[in-house]
């Protein structure tokens, strides 16, 4: 990035991306990426990308894709933190556009958690 310009670029096209807020988000599922300087150094950038495009390619019109400062868990990041309607959160970590993939395929599409990748996971 060598300029303002180019950052407002980056800003409008990823907007363009990423299903915003609507009137009622009651019904919606809110995917949550954490992007404070440690996600981004960490890799969060793709991973908000890929969840973006995959949530468009799947037509989930009720995902919300959106991103957020600091989530706390630094030494976990890229974190991404799913919520659903009437369920608890699910903070998945240590994020990277293939596990975005599954992600999306599977919690998003399919109903399924991927505990693997989740905090509570013994396979951290």
């Amino acid at each position: 990035m060598k300029s303002l310009a180019e950052l407002k670029a980056i800003r409008d096209r990823m907007q363009s991306q990423m299903n915003l807020r609507d009137d009622d988000d009651s019904k919606n599922i809110r995917v949550v990426v954490g992007m404070a300087t440690c996600g981004i150094a960490s890799g969060a950038r793709p991973v908000l990308n890929r969840l973006a495009e995959d949530v468009q390619k799947e037509n989930l019109t009720n995902v919300r894709v959106t991103q957020t400062g600091c989530i706390g868990l630094c030494q976990y990041e890229p974190i991404v933190e799913v919520y659903e309607p009437g369920k608890e959160k699910v903070t998945y970590v240590l994020m990277n556009p293939e596990k975005a993939d599954e992600v999306v395929e599977q919690h998003l599409v399919r109903g399924n958690v991927l505990h693997k990748y989740t905090l509570n996971s013994t396979n951290l």
